[in-house]
Formats: structure tokens, C-alpha cells, sequence
């Protein structure tokens, strides 16, 4: 048996996203993505979610009315 490190991929609005550095946490990954998509950085993080040898993550937009 051989374990092996799986590879993360995120998504926001369908568009798959690369992961800027595998030793980062979820949130600092949150960070960096959200400096070209500022919507990021208020989104809810779904997942991870497992297929085949990935970790999958999900950037979700934050639902509500600004005012």
C-alpha cells in the first residue's frame, strides 16, 4: 500500500481554479485567489469533496442585498 499526497482544485462560478501553492491553508489559498476575484474573499468554502486522486473545493457567492 502507498499513500500518496492528493492535489487540490477549486472552483468559483464554474471556473476551475489552480491551487498557487499546496502547503497553503484553504484560507490563505481564499487570499490569494480573491486579488483577481474579489468576490472570493465573502464566499462560503464547500468541500473538500474527493474524486479519484483530488481534493475538491468550492468557492460558493454569498447570497444577500448590499444596503
Amino acid at each position: 500500500m502507498q499513500a500518496r499526497a492528493m492535489r487540490r482544485e477549486f472552483s468559483f462560478l464554474g471556473i476551475r481554479l489552480p491551487d498557487p501553492d499546496s502547503r497553503m491553508t484553504v484560507e490563505d489559498v481564499r487570499g490569494v485567489l480573491s486579488m483577481q476575484y474579489p468576490e472570493i474573499a465573502t464566499a462560503a468554502i464547500s468541500g473538500p469533496e474527493a474524486v479519484g486522486d483530488t481534493m475538491k473545493y468550492t468557492f460558493e457567492r454569498a447570497i444577500g442585498s448590499k444596503g
